[in-house]
């Protein structure tokens, strides 16, 4: 629980020197800001994003269920270490060059059609994903649809924007890096 709190004053404490660096020199534009925190989600705190794959849902179901394999795509995920069955240590990079290592636990699991996953911490600061895998229109193509739940709905967006981390952004971001590895091997620029 201690490494949890570590985790959420390193985050804090980076957005408090950001508002207050960036707003002496004004270069926070407030408007805009808020609209790329603002989105209309299902409700408070989930982000949606969609990708079509032009691979088998098998080959991408099994890619993805790999969690060793989410590094090579998930823009702050720097390794992922299995503690469980069911659970993970997932290695972070944070703010300011800040490393933070999350337990993620998946809670459920049905082949090819779905994985649900969830950090280990306090009901209120744990954030959720859900992963929904289908056939595409086209024989060997699968349709892509992540949810992810954050923590405060949009405080913890706002919070996290001002440390230039927008969860919309990189739900979008991550999910055309998985297209890339998964249609040529590779990915071109990783963020």
């Amino acid at each position: 629980m201690r490494h949890v709190w570590r985790g959420v004053v390193v985050v804090v404490s980076a957005a408090i020197l950001t508002v207050t660096v960036t707003a002496a020199f004004g270069a926070i534009d407030w408007r805009q800001l808020m609209r790329r925190i603002s989105l209309p989600p299902r409700d408070d705190g989930a982000i949606e994003g969609r990708v079509t794959i032009q691979r088998s849902i098998d080959d991408v179901f099994r890619f993805y269920r790999g969690f060793r394999n989410l590094p090579r795509f998930l823009g702050d995920v720097t390794a992922i270490e299995p503690l469980g069955r069911a659970t993970y240590r997932w290695t972070i990079q944070g703010p300011l060059g800040v490393r933070v290592k999350w337990k993620v636990k998946m809670t459920e699991e049905d082949t090819n059609e779905l994985i649900r996953y969830e950090t280990v911490t306090s009901p209120g600061l744990r954030t959720y994903w859900e992963i929904h895998f289908a056939q595409g229109s086209d024989a060997g193509q699968t349709e892509l649809r992540e949810v992810m739940k954050t923590p405060l709905g949009r405080v913890g967006r706002a919070a996290l924007a001002l440390i230039g981390k927008f969860p919309s952004e990189e739900v979008s971001a991550n999910l055309h890096r998985l297209k890339e590895v998964m249609e040529t091997g590779r990915v071109g620029v990783k963020q």
